[in-house]
């Protein structure tokens, strides 16, 4: 394999610093998906935990490194996972955390930022723009800007579930990664192809937002004006070209899925594994319902990366329709 940005035994050194609460999340074959799927499906959950999304990993790693170094303050742009993940990580190590979110984020997930005592600032606009003033922040206030997906250590704690799987699944065919900044996906992306080369890396995104996957099929950063998707968590207009690099290195397709597909998706979690999950959570799923005669009579694990979703909402798109 091509080298990417990220290291095999840095990522087995994070699983040091990250808090036990995060790691070795339940990995579970659930069969009740299986008849409507037509594939054997495995979950990976990662939101059985104190911020209940996998970002926590990446910011454990971050909030370590800066507080060995003596740093006392830091901010991140985040749609609301990795802000609640910085802030929690943050509190435990003495830091002074400040989010820059857009107004238009989950109300569920502000709240939750708050909670964990951090600064919240909120912008007009979308996840792009809470970028580029988190980076103004940054620079005014001579702070750590933490960027998701182009600091490495995202990536590498986030690759942490790449190890869990390799050890923890006899044998499977493919994993189906939530695709957004790319954190999720070069990071387990990364340990698939060192340690278990033989498994396909197929990343989701929705097709109202699909910058990173246009990109990947390009070879080359292509942005859009905007984004139409409920799945706010990997909803970003302008891919990192960094992060886009390793991509490519790690990942054996990128596929869109349709808003409808990640709907149904979300409600055969509820229905039939007992699971209320946020639309991101839900992409693999909706790969699978889009493309059966793929996947039929192989092991696909899917990465259920987060659970942070307002109650209302949840409700609007779950009950829009009957069956799975």
């Amino acid at each position: 394999m091509q080298e990417t940005r990220l290291d095999t035994a840095r990522i087995r050194a994070a699983r040091r610093v990250i808090d036990p609460i995060f790691l070795d999340t339940p990995l579970y074959r659930c069969e009740a998906l299986e008849p409507d799927l037509g594939c054997t499906v495995s979950i990976k959950l990662e939101t059985a935990n104190p911020v209940r999304s996998f970002k926590a990993r990446g910011t454990e790693v971050v909030a370590s490194m800066l507080a060995d170094n003596g740093s006392r303050a830091v901010v991140c742009a985040s749609a609301g996972n990795l802000g609640q993940a910085l802030a929690w990580s943050g509190r435990g190590r003495g830091l002074d955390v400040t989010v820059v979110a857009s107004r238009l984020a989950p109300a569920a997930k502000l709240d939750r930022i708050r909670a964990l005592d951090a600064r919240l600032e909120l912008v007009d606009g979308d996840f792009d723009m809470a970028r580029e003033r988190a980076a103004a922040v940054a620079r005014y206030d001579g702070i750590r800007l933490v960027e998701d997906s182009l600091d490495i250590e995202t990536c590498e704690g986030a690759a942490t579930i790449g190890l869990e799987l390799v050890d923890g699944v006899p044998s499977f065919d493919a994993v189906l990664i939530a695709l957004g900044g790319g954190a999720l996906a070069t990071g387990v992306g990364h340990v698939m192809k060192a340690l278990a080369p033989g498994v396909e890396v197929i990343c989701v995104q929705p097709l109202g937002a699909p910058a990173m996957t246009h990109s990947w099929r390009r070879r080359r950063v292509v942005t859009t004006d905007s984004t139409d998707t409920i799945a706010d968590g990997v909803a970003g207009r302008r891919p990192i070209p960094a992060v886009l690099d390793d991509l490519l290195l790690v990942a054996d397709d990128a596929v869109l899925v349709r808003e409808a597909s990640i709907t149904a998706g979300m409600r055969m979690l509820l229905h039939h594994a007992g699971l209320v999950v946020e639309p991101s959570a839900a992409l693999g799923i909706a790969a699978i319902l889009e493309d059966r005669d793929r996947f039929a009579g192989r092991h696909v694990v899917t990465i259920v990366c987060g659970s942070n979703v307002d109650v209302d909402a949840y409700h609007r798109w779950v009950g829009a329709a009957s069956g799975p």
